[in-house]
Order: C-alpha cells, then structure tokens, then sequence
C-alpha cells in the first residue's frame, strides 16, 4: 500500500486540512513554500495519466482553491501543481495537487 493511501486510511499521521469522502488535504512534511499542501483522492490512482473521472479531477482543483481560502493565501495568489512521471517530478505514484503559497514563487525549469 503507498504511503499516500495508508495517510487517506489514517494508518500514518499527517496534519490534515481539510476532507471529504472523495479526498483529503494535509500539509506536506518537506514544504518548499510557506504554505505547502498535497490534495489527495482517497482512492488510489496513480497519477493524471491514469485519471478517468472528470468529477474526480475538478474535485481536486476545487479542494485546491478551499484550502487556499482557508489558508488566507488566495488574496495574494498561489500555485496548483500536478506532478506527472518521473520527468515531471512525481515522487510517489498517487495523484496529488500541490497547494503553494504564502511567498511570491518562482520556478525555474530546465532539463537535466
């Protein structure tokens, strides 16, 4: 089972923001903002590769924007990240959006 599915099963702790019975918000353990959060479905998908449900996927945007009001951090603007493969940056294998924000952020890409 992949750590992001033992979280959405409270089999590992994590500081939760917000959820539902589709998805669930937690603050990320190695922020690279001042306000970092993954938004995660509770069940198990790899990635956007592997999405199928248009509701799903507008489900986590929507989550996204939430916690961003709930944060206080939509005033001032933040980011929405999906991460997808390895190229892309994935680092676990469960979708998850990147809630950024709290700072102004930049982001450089270049290829390795």
């Amino acid at each position: 089972m992949c750590i992001f599915c033992q979280i959405a099963k409270k089999k590992i702790p994590a500081e939760i923001v917000y959820e539902d019975e589709k998805v669930l918000a937690f603050k990320d353990i190695h922020p690279i903002a001042p306000v970092h959060v993954l938004v995660i479905t509770k069940e198990h998908v790899e990635s956007v590769n592997e999405l199928v449900d248009e509701q799903l996927a507008g489900r986590l945007i929507l989550v996204g924007k939430r916690v961003a009001q709930d944060l206080a951090i939509s005033e001032k603007g933040y980011k929405l990240l999906f991460r997808v493969g390895a190229d892309g940056g994935q680092e676990v294998s469960h979708i998850h959006l990147h809630v950024l924000g709290g700072a102004k952020l930049y982001e450089e890409i270049r290829a390795e």
